[in-house]
């Protein structure tokens, strides 16, 4: 019984976590909504104005993104006039991006999204907020390392 209990609370964490995640985007999403961007859209805009000029594979893995997806995007982006994208000078298959004058017009125009963290964590001690990051983390860790063995139980 100690054990069913046990199971059934990992299942509600996964299951909780990824309600958390779709609420978030979809507040997310609902303030971008006016301004015809996309959370993925933005992420790469938040990336390209905090942080310059940015190749497109390191895209592909900070946003943890398939890379057809991340070319739509992008396409999507350039074809607004948001990003522009250029060849690596040492790689020419590779595609540097950056954030455009009208992008970054665009950029100081957005809403500020970290109400959406306030929303959601105001009045939650720190120390539960750290505990659920820990577990969470280690979780996660322990899983990509089990992708990366290429191994299953």
């Amino acid at each position: 019984m100690v054990g069913e209990r046990k199971d059934a609370d990992c299942d509600l964490i996964g299951a909780w976590t990824k309600r958390c995640y779709f609420a978030g985007r979809a507040v997310m999403d609902s303030a971008l909504r006016p301004y015809e961007l996309g959370s993925v859209q933005w992420y790469v805009l938040y990336q390209l104005a905090t942080a310059g000029p940015t190749m497109q594979r390191d895209l592909v893995r900070l946003l943890a993104i398939e890379r057809a997806t991340m070319t739509g995007i992008v396409a999507t982006l350039v074809r607004k006039g948001l990003v522009e994208q250029e060849p690596d000078r040492v790689d020419q298959r590779q595609k540097l991006l950056r954030i455009t004058a009208t992008g970054a017009k665009l950029w100081s125009e957005l809403p500020d999204l970290t109400f959406i963290r306030s929303v959601a964590f105001d009045g939650i001690d720190d120390a539960d907020i750290a505990t659920a990051v820990r577990v969470l983390k280690t979780a996660t860790d322990r899983l990509e390392n089990l992708l990366q063995k290429g191994t299953h139980p």
